[in-house]
């Protein structure tokens, strides 16, 4: 793969890159560290301008990837607050984004949504002849009214919008996730299908590793259901814990023990969800953990959770928690949404969108079933490593820089 990297490209060995990420930090945003190494190694200069952790300097390389951190943005509630999180964030990047111009420069502004308030700074620097990439990570419009259960301000969804097509139409490439964003975007920001590139989320097979099994949850001689990822109010995990409810109340099935990683906005309501419906002992919420035990955790999963329920973001989005499920040959529960058929194809067993009961009846079906459990996981661990891993979509990504310096 190195080598084939830097073959892919010469000439641009040496070109320096200032990638903006604003939703974490760059050691916890998976896809962003993956594109930078893989840039990394076919020769290219980056540095990263992020959310600043106070595990770490503000100023720090990683794995030879200069990190610049700003303040992080406590987490937006209502309309005003969703635009003060995404206006201070682009003020904190403008100003680091000056020092790395006067100090080491870039020819490329690459911007990771959301926030696609970006786009103001990558016009800027197009002033002085520099290239802009939109790395279109998530539908921000369709996002917002996902996060406020369709709640949220029209107006901020019609801004939304606006800058969802000034990205899209200012950026010398636009970088998909999948073919529903691709789509999207020729359609509502009516940019050519030639300035569009898939790249596509994919698990780093050398990260996601099985690993020994959480010995205290194995001698529960419960069947383990495991959930990582961002616990935010767009996320579903609250349709998971009402259908391990019908589960457990409903249909009597009392030899089952969610374990659930992450944290996000809803993440205490969840927790109050979980006492409300009487769940202290078949539920653990572990907050954010290290890798090692991320991977101790799902390693202990007889089966792993998809709980997004379905609405006009989820329907067209990639979840990258589902690879990693694939990719350690675990076998997955997730509602049918029509980027979930494709990544997951028969690794899955589906339920009827947002039809709780539904969920925790194709729950019970692989508790009942471990010969189908082990059908599902060698179908998924087999899918990633032939088609969704990591350096099956890392081609792409360079295809996309060549693009952009040969115009």
């Amino acid at each position: 793969m190195t080598t084939h990297t830097r073959e892919a490209t010469t000439g641009y060995a040496g070109k320096r890159i200032l990638m903006l990420l604003e939703n974490c930090t760059y050691r916890e945003d998976n896809r962003v560290r993956r594109e930078a190494s893989t840039l990394i190694e076919a020769g290219y200069r980056v540095t990263v301008i992020c959310p600043h952790s106070s595990k770490y300097p503000w100023s720090e390389v990683v794995d030879g990837v200069r990190v610049y951190g700003y303040p992080p943005a406590a987490e937006s509630e209502g309309a005003l607050g969703y635009v003060d999180e995404y206006l201070r964030a682009m003020g904190y990047a403008f100003v680091l984004s000056l020092l790395v111009f006067f100090s080491d420069g870039f020819d490329v502004v690459h911007a990771h949504n959301p926030p696609d308030t970006f786009v103001f700074i990558g016009l800027f620097y197009k002033l002085f002849g520099k290239k802009f990439i939109f790395d279109h990570h998530d539908l921000n419009p369709e996002m917002y009214y996902a996060r406020f259960q369709g709640k949220g301000n029209r107006l901020v969804h019609r801004a939304l919008v606006w800058l969802e097509q000034l990205s899209c139409r200012a950026a010398d490439r636009v970088i998909a996730t999948n073919q529903s964003y691709k789509a999207l975007e020729i359609e509502r920001s009516g940019i050519p299908e030639s300035r569009i590139t898939i790249v596509r989320n994919g698990p780093n097979l050398k990260r996601v590793r099985l690993v020994d099994p959480d010995p205290e949850l194995r001698q529960m001689g419960k069947t383990i259901l495991g959930y990582v990822g961002v616990m935010g109010y767009q996320d579903g995990v609250d349709y998971f814990i009402r259908a391990l409810h019908h589960l457990v109340y409903e249909m009597g099935r009392t030899n089952v023990y969610a374990v659930l990683v992450g944290t996000g906005g809803a993440w205490k309501d969840l927790q109050k969800l979980a006492i409300e419906l009487k769940l202290e002992p078949y539920v653990r919420f572990t907050g954010m953990v290290s890798d090692e035990e991320l991977m101790c955790y799902l390693s202990s999963a007889d089966v792993c959770i998809g709980p997004d329920p379905k609405n006009n973001f989820t329907d067209r989005s990639t979840m990258i928690k589902l690879m990693e499920f694939m990719a350690l040959g675990k076998p997955i529960v997730a509602f049918d949404l029509t980027e979930h058929r494709y990544t997951l194809q028969d690794a899955a067993l589906y339920a009827v969108p947002n039809d709780e009961r539904d969920f925790a009846r194709q729950i019970a079906r692989l508790m009942d079933d471990p010969n189908l459990r082990q059908q599902l996981g060698q179908i998924g661990r087999e899918r990633i490593q032939h088609t969704l891993a990591w350096p099956h979509q890392a081609h792409h990504l360079l295809e996309a820089y060549e693009k952009v310096f040969a115009n």
